[in-house]
């Protein structure tokens, strides 16, 4: 049985039934579309069954990379763009307490980020911090040549030779590539690094469950093998129940696609926990770099409620009509904070006394959830029941497969990526890039 519960009770007035029954009857389709292997991309599919083929000899190799880490490092910095650091990035900013930065003696490395932009201040007060710090690099990428990594990748080695000497230096990076090819596995394969193998028939933004995501997680202190068994069991729950009634996978991909069919474009992400905004970071690239082709799909973005009332609550409640919200709660908080009267009341909240912080952040959600579809947003809700290693890999399993289905409903290749090309070729040509002369001359007549 899923860990995780889907409602629709905040749609349901603007769906007909008629309309939803078509949309799920497609989901079904879409579904045995996607486990026969047999539709659009089908070879990029490994990340299906991943949870439950991933070899115990491959959990043992990360686990024993990440204490060599732990052993040898303060800080491992995560060299990687797109799926190749937002999943773990989404794992390990959920875990974490914010305040562990002024703790001492913590378990597991402090993750430092590099490559996922080209900002200048960003690299130059990286490299200057690194600079008295013992420090490791786990460089992701497939080819080695995706221009942001590849700058930031140059950048730190330079560093870590300077620091620790070519030989100590080589014992300090850890690459994560394709197991047969591309300049990166080339590199890697004449400095001797401890490499991981990106398998080839799973794409970036599927990959978290793969050593893309799994050993940064493990480096900073979290037991894989638990955020392995929540995606595991959801993988068995999602392939084995038929039922389209109570399949959630199936349930979500089916409910969103009908309300794009009212002629809803944008999805909004919701969450009501800040742990948990860079789970929407990662949802924003599952699916908007899956289903936005064709002149096609769905427009993901995200908010943090209750913050982003103060902000974006305006619009939602009151601006042009083409939203909807998915609201992703947490049924338990892994503390909380009972609330006490004062005896001058100024603020005028002593009618909370005796109720839990997370009582009253339920309830801000439930009212929100009634606002807004009296606002004509109609609101999907999914809730976990905590922020663990296990929920998290059901999660994440779950928005995997409903992703996968959802861009099967479009008809669409779910799982290529051919528009991110545009802007890079623009850029080599600006650059100078050999090759791309043409390119330049088309830009600046452009560009008069």
């Amino acid at each position: 049985m899923s860990h995780l519960t889907f409602r629709s009770r905040f749609a349901k007035s603007f769906l007909s039934e008629d309309v939803l029954a078509k949309e799920i009857a497609k989901a079904k389709s879409a579904k045995d579309t996607l486990y026969s292997k047999k539709g659009k991309g089908s070879e990029y599919l490994g990340w299906l069954h991943l949870p439950s083929s991933i070899g115990n000899e491959e959990i043992t190799r990360i686990r024993d990379a990440a204490e060599r880490i732990q052993a040898q490092s303060q800080y491992l910095v995560i060299v990687g763009i797109g799926g190749s650091y937002l999943g773990a990035k989404a794992v390990i900013d959920a875990l974490t307490n914010p305040f562990s930065v002024f703790e001492e003696n913590k378990k597991g490395v402090k993750i430092l980020y590099a490559g996922h932009h080209l900002d200048a201040d960003y690299h130059a007060r990286l490299l200057a911090f690194l600079e008295n710090r013992d420090f490791s690099v786990n460089v992701i990428s497939k080819s080695g040549t995706t221009t942001e990594p590849a700058i930031a990748f140059r950048m730190l080695l330079s560093l870590l030779e300077r620091k620790y000497g070519k030989e100590e230096m080589k014992k300090r990076v850890y690459s994560t590539t394709d197991s047969s090819k591309g300049a990166l596995k080339k590199l890697s394969d004449d400095y001797s690094f401890s490499t991981f193998v990106i398998p080839d028939d799973v794409g970036g933004r599927f990959s978290v469950l793969t050593p893309v995501g799994l050993l940064p997680i493990a480096a900073a202190g979290r037991p894989i093998a638990q955020l392995l068994d929540g995606a595991k069991a959801m993988e068995s729950e999602l392939q084995e129940n038929s039922d389209p009634n109570s399949n959630i996978a199936l349930q979500y991909a089916a409910h969103r696609n009908a309300i794009y069919q009212q002629g809803k474009k944008i999805e909004i992400l919701v969450n009501y926990n800040p742990a948990l905004q860079y789970v929407t970071e990662w949802w924003k690239q599952l699916f908007g770099e899956s289903e936005g082709k064709e002149k096609k799909g769905i427009f993901p973005a995200g908010v943090n409620f209750t913050t982003d009332l103060h902000s974006m609550g305006q619009y939602i409640q009151d601006g042009e009509r083409h939203i909807f919200e998915t609201v992703l709660t947490v049924a338990s908080p892994k503390t909380d904070i009972f609330l006490t009267e004062r005896p001058d009341d100024l603020d005028g909240l002593n009618y909370l006394s005796g109720k839990k912080l997370s009582e009253v952040n339920g309830f801000a959600n439930l009212g929100t959830l009634v606002a807004h579809a009296d606002g004509a947003v109609p609101c999907l809700e999914i809730e976990m029941p905590s922020i663990s290693e296990f929920c998290l890999g059901h999660l994440l399993y779950f928005f995997e497969v409903a992703c996968g289905i959802s861009g099967y409903m479009l008809d669409v290749n779910p799982f290529d990526q051919p528009g991110v090309e545009d802007y890079k070729n623009n850029m080599f040509a600006l650059l100078g890039k050999k090759g791309y002369e043409e390119k330049r001359k088309q830009i600046e007549l452009k560009l008069k």
